[in-house]
């Protein structure tokens, strides 16, 4: 009973390796389509997100079908119960991917900037995602609270593109009452695709705060 118990724990892990490494691929690809204004890239992005959704589902099936069937023991309970909270951070991810090439789509960004900030806002965030899948996977308590510490770097990079959204609006050259409002669009959206590359550093966070409950049992909404 516990081998099979084990192999589908296995299957669990593998599952969730894949649902990660979706989520890390939506977000490059969100950034890629907005860097090279690639609106079919950000039309892929859009539909990517439903595999998500459905890998969502399954993995859920299989928590479920673990708990009903297998009655786990309560170490087991507690990584089970993490990967149903992790899953919903992990499609919300994918949302918010999908909500970065939805502007893509939408706008015509023009201003005159490298994306500099949101680039390394992306890599951040990927990293987060990437080490929060593998602290559960490898149950790595220390590489979990790496990446708990490490939103901070992401709050940051979301501080420096939201000033640097400031000072655009106020050195806005003189122009037509048309350009201005164009402009005033772009940095809006600009601000808002860092702001969901900040949420997904939340939810990256989430994760490896259930994977340090999983290990210790302790989640840090408790120890509050």
């Amino acid at each position: 009973m516990r081998n099979r118990f084990d192999t589908q724990l296995t299957l669990l892990n593998k599952e969730i390796i894949e649902m990660g490494a979706l989520c890390e691929t939506t977000i490059n690809d969100a950034v890629k389509a907005l860097i090279e204004k690639d609106k079919e890239l950000a039309k892929k992005t859009i539909e990517a997100e439903k595999q998500i959704d459905q890998k969502e589902k399954d993995i859920e099936a299989l928590c479920l079908k673990l708990l009903l069937q297998q009655q786990p023991v309560a170490r087991d309970l507690r990584l089970i119960s993490a990967a149903l909270k992790m899953i919903t951070d992990m499609e919300r991810i994918g949302d918010q991917a999908a909500d970065i090439a939805d502007i893509v789509m939408l706008a015509d960004l023009s201003l005159p900037t490298d994306f500099k900030d949101i680039k390394q806002m992306a890599e951040a965030t990927i990293k987060m995602v990437t080490e929060s899948v593998e602290a559960f996977v490898q149950r790595d308590l220390v590489l979990a609270k790496e990446v708990i510490a490490y939103d901070d770097v992401v709050d940051n990079l979301f501080d420096v593109i939201k000033n640097e959204v400031i000072d655009t609006i106020g050195n806005m050259p003189k122009q037509s009452r048309e350009e201005q409002n164009k402009m005033g669009l772009d940095v809006i959206d600009i601000l808002m695709i860092a702001k969901y590359f900040e949420r997904i550093g939340d939810h990256a966070t989430n994760i490896a705060e259930w994977v340090e409950f999983s290990i210790t049992g302790t989640h840090m909404e408790q120890e509050e």
